[in-house]
């Protein structure tokens, strides 16, 4: 027979929440403090983005490729040609189309690893979303040690947005080994080949202001032993150079000595020091980091795919599309539980013209297949069945 008092401790004792087990461990340390990313945005951005046209245009090609993607949205096994979810993709906000807040998105994600979107809500509603700046969004650990609020910040201001099942702020971010909160970006992943790559870009601007020549030395002979230029002599000299022999203009004009002046050189030559396989080196470390094959980008030296077809498939089937399908997952997950029916977003491979060989194969395959019956087929290349006629 069972124990009263027993039954009645289980009846009054408090529910257990679940949670994980590590999250004390985590809180211990970080409860209630903004934890601001561990890099520094703006140089990132400044140096990698702004400043090497081999990221510029790695993000700009992802970006533009994956936002350029049509969505479509399923009810079930249905597929839903109308639907407010579609028109708030479609048309986010007031300022920007939907391909053109979902480049903003992607780019921020490429840039800084993280990207975010608020979502406004009237009534209950969705409405708009927005692109928001990455290093501006901060997260506020909770008690759990995961965030429960974040913390966007302009010109000292700061605002609170909370965290929870219906959070209007969806974080996405890459991967990243060693932090809790934030992703690792690939302009991080690539930061000491973009800075080889900016070096050698800057050697060889040097080298064109100095008429594209090695360096030398102009060795003053004078007739008694030790003796020097005066300091007139020495300013005016290098006035003179600077003037009339710097400069892509004055690239290969004879230099004219006076007496007493005679012109050692002391440069390498381009075999010694190598710079522009260098450059080209980095460069394809660079589009490694984003995924984008070096034959893309016209880096010369690359001859992993046969042909630029095949190096554009495989950019969009190992890098595009990936990335569509996990914001896919991301967005369905956050936007569905705030309509009815179990919807899920995802991506219409069909209209990437990239894809198109692909998509000729697999219906001459499928149209091949005397085994299968017709509605077979139409569900093997993506098409539901044939609706009955109502007559």
């Amino acid at each position: 027979m069972p124990n009263p008092l027993t039954s009645l401790a289980r009846l009054v004792r408090p529910r257990e929440a679940k949670h994980s087990r590590v999250a004390p461990v985590i809180a211990l340390h970080m409860q209630g403090r903004a934890v601001w990313t561990p890099r520094d945005y703006a140089p990132l951005a400044e140096e990698g983005y702004q400043r090497n046209a081999i990221a510029y245009r790695c993000v700009r090609m992802i970006a533009e490729a994956a936002a350029s993607v049509p969505w479509l949205l399923y009810d079930g096994a249905r597929e839903l040609s109308e639907h407010p979810l579609l028109r708030l993709i479609e048309s986010p906000n007031r300022g920007q189309a939907g391909a053109e807040l979902f480049e903003t998105w992607y780019s921020y994600l490429q840039v800084a690893g993280n990207a975010y979107l608020e979502l406004v809500e009237v009534d209950g509603a969705p409405r708009e979303l927005y692109a928001l700046r990455p290093d501006r969004m901060k997260a506020v650990p909770g008690r759990a040690g995961w965030p429960e609020a974040y913390e966007y910040s302009v010109n000292g201001r700061s605002v609170t947005i909370p965290c929870g099942e219906r959070s209007p702020v969806l974080h996405m971010r890459l991967f990243h080994p060693s932090d809790d909160h934030y992703g690792l970006s690939p302009l991080e992943a690539a930061a000491y080949a973009i800075d080889i790559h900016n070096a050698a870009g800057a050697w060889n601007k040097a080298l064109l202001d100095n008429a594209a020549r090695p360096s030398g030395a102009l060795v003053y002979k004078g007739g008694e032993a030790g003796a020097n230029l005066t300091e007139d002599q020495f300013e005016r000299l290098k006035r003179e150079l600077a003037e009339n022999y710097q400069g892509a203009a004055n690239a290969g004009r004879p230099l004219l000595l006076e007496g007493g002046l005679d012109w050692q050189s002391m440069g390498l030559s381009p075999k010694d020091m190598d710079f522009i396989e260098a450059k080209r080196t980095a460069a394809r470390e660079i589009a490694l980091a984003f995924g984008v094959p070096p034959m893309l980008l016209g880096i010369p030296g690359d001859n992993t795919y046969s042909n630029y077809r095949e190096a554009n498939r495989a950019f969009w089937r190992g890098t595009v599309l990936p990335l569509v399908g996990r914001s896919a997952r991301a967005l369905t997950h956050w936007l569905a539980p705030r309509y009815e029916g179990k919807l899920r977003l995802w991506y219409d491979a069909d209209q990437v013209e990239a894809l198109a060989a692909d998509r000729d194969a697999l219906w001459a395959r499928v149209g091949a297949a005397d085994f299968l019956s017709d509605e077979e087929k139409r569900e093997a290349v993506g098409y539901g069945k044939v609706k009955a006629s109502s007559t």
